[in-house]
């Protein structure tokens, strides 16, 4: 019996390496030393993918290396928006041409430009404008839609999806003094895995580690660390209304921010030259060299900002700034039956027990809590730092906005000091908390969502595991 499954599994691996050489094949002699300095291997559910040179070595790298997970994301992509929108994904592409590729850095272009080719090379066919609109699908589908289906529909704009946990902290509140910093991404489960660890080194700029989806050069779920120093996180600004097509894509800004600068201030800089408003975000980042740390709020018209070395910011997805909350949102933050304003009460509470202690192991509490502040319990579900929408038997506001809604946490993330000085971090595949998802067990007791069969993928439980830049 041993021996069969030995066979088996030698098989197995076999196709692989020879469909791996018979792909090779297909890339030219320097593409192949470009390839020689690229690699990924899997870990507990994440693709840990690196990438190095040029932005057009480092885009074929990533094309090439990872060219069947992308082909399925653009699948996923590409369909999920045609169901949503009920309009055609090459309509979105054409039109996302016309309105960003004037207004994406070169070097941008150029790492699109490398994926798209490298893809070709390992036989699957996309185009550089696909690649573009592929990584603005948040900012397209969720803020620049939303304003077209407005004039179509002459009625109000679909409210922008309410995603995401997040808290950074420092001085007095930590247990060492120094930034600790923590995120979960809440998203629906149709879409595609946001689960690699790119590992990015660039022929010029600072070296990135950070989480991301297959074909993207950008985050996207938006944690990071970066060899300057900077550590930082995301949550989305709830309710939000707002899009100029005239301004520079989220996705490029983020990524030049990232990779360009070397403090708080400089990063924040480059988010707001050029904002469209696209993706609006309460950015929390942290420097571990000067202990300080900050909140972003990027609106459209209304940007608020903080910095401090003593204390905490939150991310739950309603906007702390005042004319920002008012002005650009529909968001009410005194209504504790909504996810968002639930989380933030939470969080609350869990900085002022844990004031003074807070480090990586707190960090990863925080992220799998499960306590419901409206109803006063553990109880997951929607209102839960770690998100279970798909448990719940309320619907949540514009998203995921029905009972027993698709959607919830899909990873945590956490950091301190100590480990963003070694470019590493831990992070957890599928609910914060670890408990699995099965797809075909959730489509046979909700079968009102048979449409997702084919695009609803299980998401088995998965340990926390460090990822370091260099591995």
């Amino acid at each position: 019996m041993n021996f069969v499954m030995s066979s088996k599994v030698l098989a197995c691996c076999s196709a692989v390496l020879l469909a791996a050489a018979a792909a090779l094949g297909a890339a030219s002699a320097e593409q192949q030393e470009w390839l020689a300095r690229a690699k990924r291997f899997e870990r507990h559910g994440w693709t840990y993918l690196h990438i190095e040179g040029e932005p057009k070595q480092r885009g074929f790298q990533h094309g090439y290396l990872m060219a069947h997970e992308i082909a399925d994301c653009l699948r996923s992509t590409r369909d999920l928006w045609e169901h949503a929108s009920a309009m055609l994904w090459s309509w979105l592409v054409e039109r996302t041409a016309g309105m960003f590729a004037n207004r994406i850095d070169p070097e941008d272009l150029a790492e699109l430009g490398g994926i798209a080719e490298g893809m070709r090379a390992a036989g699957q066919t996309t185009t550089l404008d696909e690649m573009v609109a592929y990584n603005g699908i948040i900012e397209l589908s969720e803020y620049w839609w939303p304003t077209e289906l407005k004039k179509i529909k002459e009625g109000p704009a679909p409210a922008v999806k309410e995603s995401c946990s997040a808290f950074i902290a420092t001085g007095s509140m930590t247990r060492d003094g120094n930034i600790v910093l923590g995120h979960n991404t809440m998203m629906d489960y149709p879409s595609p895995f946001p689960n690699v660890i790119a590992d990015i080194v660039p022929a010029k700029g600072h070296r990135i580690l950070w989480q991301t989806q297959p074909g993207w050069i950008h985050s996207g779920m938006d944690f990071f660390i970066t060899d300057a120093g900077l550590v930082g996180a995301e949550t989305t600004i709830g309710g939000f209304e707002g899009f100029d097509t005239n301004g520079v894509p989220e996705f490029a800004r983020m990524r030049r921010a990232t990779q360009d600068a070397g403090s708080i201030d400089q990063w924040c800089e480059i988010m707001r030259k050029g904002n469209n408003g696209g993706y609006a975000n309460a950015w929390l980042v942290g420097d571990i060299h000067t202990r300080e740390i900050a909140r972003l709020e990027l609106g459209l018209k209304q940007i608020g900002f903080e910095k401090k070395r003593d204390g905490y910011f939150l991310g739950s997805n309603v906007a702390e700034d005042r004319k920002l909350l008012v002005f650009e949102t529909d968001s009410k933050d005194t209504d504790i039956r909504q996810s968002s304003i639930a989380r933030r009460v939470r969080w609350k509470q869990l900085m002022k027990q844990y004031a003074g202690r807070i480090d990586v192991a707190r960090a990863k509490q925080f992220e799998a809590d499960h306590y419901d502040c409206y109803r006063e319990k553990v109880l997951p579900g929607g209102r839960s730092l770690c998100g279970h929408y798909e448990l719940d038997p309320d619907g949540f506001g514009s998203w995921p906005g029905v009972p027993y809604g698709c959607a919830g946490t899909v990873d945590a993330k956490v950091v301190d000091a100590a480990m963003a000085g070694k470019m590493s971090f831990s992070a957890r595949w599928g609910s914060a908390c670890g408990r699995a998802f099965d797809a075909g067990q959730f489509l046979a007791a909700h079968p009102q969502f048979d449409f997702l069969e084919g695009y609803l993928k299980s998401r088995p439980s998965q340990p926390w595991t460090d990822f370091r830049a260099g591995e």
